[in-house]
C-alpha cells in the first residue's frame, strides 16, 4: 500500500486513476488489521490506535493540499502557472509538489472597465427615469428638466467615446482608462448632486399628482351622484301623487255613477263669450290645482258673477274636472270645462309641435329607459319633462283662435293661487302690446342668452342678447293686438326652424319670448311673485303683497317634497269656507263647553241620567244619531259636550229643579241647526 502511496504522489497524470485503488486497499487493509483478532498487534491497542488516526488526519491533509489538475478535454477554465508552483519538498519521505488554490484567468482591467461602464448605464438610467417622470407632471421648472435630460444624454456619448475600451480583444491603454473613469466619476457626482437638489421638489409633485388624482376620483362621484339626484328629483316632482290619483278617480266615479247631473247645457250660455266679463284661461290636467286657482280667484274677487274662467284639460281627466266645477256654486262665477280633443283645428298638420312630436328622434330623446342615457345630459336633464310631450303645454298660442270672440283675457298657470282682486289688469292701456308680463332679470340672469341658443346666426341676428326675459304664470294678453301682430304665425316659424332643437332647448319660455319679443309690456312686480317652488327665502311681505303667487319649481305645495313655509298658501283656498257668524248666544253658549276631562266625565255618569226623566236622555240620544248622520262633526262636538256638561251640574246640584230650568235654555240656544232639534 505504501508503495502504492508514492507511485500516486509522485506521477501526477495518473492520480485520479489511481484515486480509487489507493483507497479499495486502505481499506482493505484496515479490514484485515480488524478481522485477525490472533495478531500481536491489535485494534484494541492504544498505541495502533493513535498510530491509526494519525495517519489518517496526515493523509486527509495531503490529499487536501495536493490539487487535482484537470484534463485538456475538461470544460472548466483553470490552469497552473508557473508563478502559482511552490518549491517541491519531501513529505514523510515522498516527494510532494506543493501547489496554490485554483486562480481566475481573467485580466484585472477588464473587470474595472466593466465596473464603471455598470456605473455609468446605471446612473443614466436614472437620469432618464427623472426626467420622464418630470415630464409627466408637467414641473414649471424647465432647467431641471433640460440638466436631467443634459446628464443622460452625457453618459450615453461618454460609453460610446469609449467603446474600444469595452472590447476584451482591444488591449487597454492605462491613460485611456483613467480618462474613462475620471469622466464616469465627474458625471455620476453631477447626477447626484441634481437628484438630491430635485428630490424634495419631486415629493411634492408627487405628493400634488396623488392629490389632484384624488380630487379627480371624488369629483367623478360627486358627478355621479348629482346626476343620480337630479334624475330622483326629477321623478319625484313630476310623478302623480296617489292621493291625486284617487281624488280623480272618485270624481270620475261620481261621474259614472250619475250622468244626468253633468250633462253639458246644449246651447253654450251667454256669458262664455262676452267680452264685457273677466276671462280666465287655465290649462292643466290636475284637478285640485285647478280648482285652487279658481277657488282662490272667486274667493277674492269683488264681484265673482262677472268672472268666466275657461278650464282646459285632456280627455282623461275632462269627467273628473267637470264634477269637480259643478260640486260647488263658486259664488256665481261662471266656469267652462272642456278637452283638448274638442278643438278640431289642433292636429298635426296646423301645429308643429304635433307633427315634431311624432318623430322618431323626438320620440327616443323622451323614451330612451336606461338611467345612464336619461342622465348623460344634466343640464339639460328639465327639458325630459313629460309635460312637453301634452298639448296643454302648447295652448297658449293658440288663445285668438280658441276664444274668437274675445278681446282680452288673463292666462294663469295650475301652481299658481291669487290673493287679490285682479280686475284691474283689464284697466291697463297696453299700448298696442300683446303680451303683459312681469319681468324677472335682474343683473346677469335670466336675460335672452340663458335661454336661446346665440351662437346660431339667425338668433345673433334677430335678438339681442342681454334683452329682459319674462315669466309664464301670470299673463294678460290683447287678443285683437295679437291678431294684428300675427303672433301665431310667427310661433309656427321659429318652432318648424327648431325642428333639430338647434335654437332653444324643449319648452315653451324660449318660443314665447321669441313670439313676443317686442310686444311685451313689463307689469310691476307685485301682480306676479314667482320662486316658492324651489326659492326658500322669498320674504313673506313680498308675498303677502302680491296679487298672484307662483309656486313655480320642482317643489310644488301638493308634493311631499314642497316647502313647509309656503304651503298653507295653497292649502288655505281648499279648507277655506264662508261661514256665517254665529249669534252672541252661540258664543255664550261656547264659552260654557268645558274641557275634553270633563266631557269624559259626563260621559261616564250618563248611565245615571236615564232615572232624572224630563226627556233628556232622549233629546241627547236624538242629536248624536242625528248629526251622525249628517257627518257633521263640529256641531256634533258642540251639543253632545254642553250637555254632558249640564248633565254634570244635575248630578252635583240637584238633579229635578236644574234640569226643568236648563231644558228651556238648551233649546233656545240651539238655534243653530233647528231642523235637528225638531226630530229631522
Amino acid at each position: 500500500m505504501i508503495q502504492l502511496m508514492k507511485r500516486c504522489i509522485n506521477t501526477e497524470s495518473n492520480w485520479e486513476s489511481e484515486q480509487s485503488t489507493l483507497a479499495m486497499a486502505v481499506g482493505a487493509h484496515i479490514l484485515r488489521r480488524i478481522s485477525n483478532p490472533f495478531r500481536v498487534f491489535s485494534i484494541r491497542s492504544p498505541c495502533l490506535l493513535v498510530l491509526a488516526v494519525s495517519l489518517a488526519l496526515i493523509f486527509g491533509g495531503a490529499l487536501f493540499l495536493v490539487p487535482f489538475h484537470a484534463g485538456d478535454k475538461s470544460a472548466a477554465s483553470f490552469s497552473f502557472s508557473s508563478a502559482d508552483r511552490l518549491p517541491d519538498g519531501l513529505f514523510l519521505g515522498f516527494h510532494l509538489s506543493r501547489r496554490h488554490v485554483l486562480a481566475v484567468n481573467s485580466d484585472p482591467l477588464h473587470l474595472r472597465i466593466n465596473q464603471i461602464r455598470r456605473q455609468a448605464i446605471d446612473h443614466a438610467a436614472l437620469a432618464s427615469a427623472y426626467a420622464s417622470y418630470a415630464r409627466k407632471l408637467k414641473l414649471e421648472n424647465s432647467k431641471q428638466l433640460r440638466l436631467f435630460a443634459d446628464i443622460s444624454r452625457n453618459f450615453s456619448i461618454l460609453i460610446s467615446d469609449h467603446r474600444h475600451l469595452l472590447d476584451p480583444s482591444n488591449p487597454i491603454v492605462e491613460s485611456a482608462l483613467r480618462r474613462f473613469e475620471h469622466g464616469v466619476k465627474d458625471r455620476i457626482r453631477a447626477a447626484r448632486a441634481l437628484i438630491a437638489d430635485a428630490k424634495e421638489s419631486f415629493d411634492n409633485q408627487l405628493k400634488i399628482q396623488k392629490l389632484k388624482d384624488t380630487i379627480f376620483a371624488v369629483n367623478e362621484q360627486l358627478t355621479k351622484a348629482k346626476k343620480q339626484g337630479a334624475f330622483s328629483s326629477l321623478i319625484a316632482a313630476k310623478s302623480i301623487p296617489k292621493s291625486l290619483h284617487c281624488l280623480a278617480m272618485r270624481l270620475m266615479e261620481e261621474r259614472i255613477s250619475h250622468p244626468d247631473r253633468y250633462e253639458d247645457p246644449d246651447a253654450t250660455p251667454p256669458a262664455l263669450e262676452d267680452p264685457r266679463l273677466y276671462h280666465y284661461a287655465i290649462f292643466s290636467d290636475n284637478v285640485l290645482a285647478a280648482s285652487v286657482v279658481v277657488n282662490s280667484a272667486v274667493k277674492n274677487a269683488k264681484e265673482p258673477s262677472k268672472h268666466v274662467f275657461h278650464v282646459v284639460t285632456d280627455r282623461m281627466n275632462l269627467g273628473a274636472m267637470q264634477v269637480m266645477f259643478k260640486l260647488k256654486d263658486y259664488a256665481g262665477a261662471h266656469i267652462e270645462v272642456r278637452a283638448v280633443e274638442d278643438y278640431k283645428f289642433l292636429n298635426s298638420s296646423y301645429v308643429p309641435v304635433l307633427r315634431q312630436l311624432e318623430s322618431a328622434n323626438l320620440q327616443r330623446f323622451y323614451f330612451e329607459n336606461k338611467l345612464e342615457n336619461a342622465t348623460k345630459d344634466t343640464i339639460n336633464m328639465k327639458f325630459r319633462n313629460p309635460k312637453y310631450l301634452s298639448m296643454l303645454n302648447h295652448l297658449r298660442f293658440y288663445l285668438p283662435e280658441m276664444y274668437p270672440k274675445l278681446h282680452r283675457i288673463l292666462f294663469l298657470d295650475d301652481d299658481v293661487v291669487v290673493q287679490k282682486d285682479l280686475t284691474a289688469l283689464w284697466k291697463i292701456e297696453m299700448d298696442g302690446k300683446v303680451n303683459g308680463a312681469v319681468e324677472t332679470c335682474f343683473g346677469s340672469f335670466h336675460r335672452y342668452a340663458q335661454y336661446m341658443n346665440f351662437s346660431h346666426p339667425l338668433i345673433k341676428e334677430r335678438f339681442n342678447p342681454n334683452a329682459c326675459g319674462w315669466a309664464y304664470g301670470m299673463n294678460f294678453f290683447d287678443l285683437d293686438a295679437w291678431r294684428k301682430e300675427k303672433c301665431t304665425e310667427q310661433y309656427h316659424y321659429w318652432q318648424n326652424l327648431n325642428e333639430n332643437r338647434t335654437l332653444w332647448k324643449l319648452g315653451t319660455l324660449p318660443p314665447g319670448l321669441i313670439t313676443f319679443y317686442s310686444t311685451t309690456k313689463p307689469l310691476d312686480k307685485s301682480w306676479h311673485v314667482l320662486g316658492l317652488g324651489y326659492n326658500p327665502s322669498i320674504s313673506m311681505d313680498e308675498i303677502r303683497n302680491a296679487a298672484v303667487v307662483h309656486f313655480n319649481g320642482n317643489m310644488k305645495p301638493w308634493l311631499d317634497i314642497g316647502m313647509n313655509q309656503f304651503r298653507p298658501l295653497w292649502a288655505s283656498p281648499i279648507n277655506d269656507k264662508k261661514k256665517k257668524k254665529p249669534a252672541r248666544k252661540s258664543r255664550a253658549c261656547q264659552c260654557l263647553v268645558p274641557s275634553w276631562l270633563a266631557f269624559l266625565h259626563g260621559l261616564v255618569r250618563l248611565v245615571e241620567v236615564i232615572s232624572i226623566g224630563n226627556g233628556l236622555p232622549a233629546v241627547i240620544s236624538r242629536w248624536i244619531a242625528a248629526f251622525r248622520s249628517r257627518g257633521n262633526e263640529r256641531c256634533l262636538l258642540l251639543y253632545v259636550r254642553l250637555p254632558m256638561f249640564l248633565v254634570d251640574l244635575v248630578l252635583l246640584v240637584g238633579r229635578q229643579r236644574i234640569c226643568a230650568a236648563v231644558l228651556p235654555y238648551l233649546a233656545s240656544i240651539a238655534g243653530a241647526c233647528p231642523p235637528i232639534l225638531s226630530g229631522e
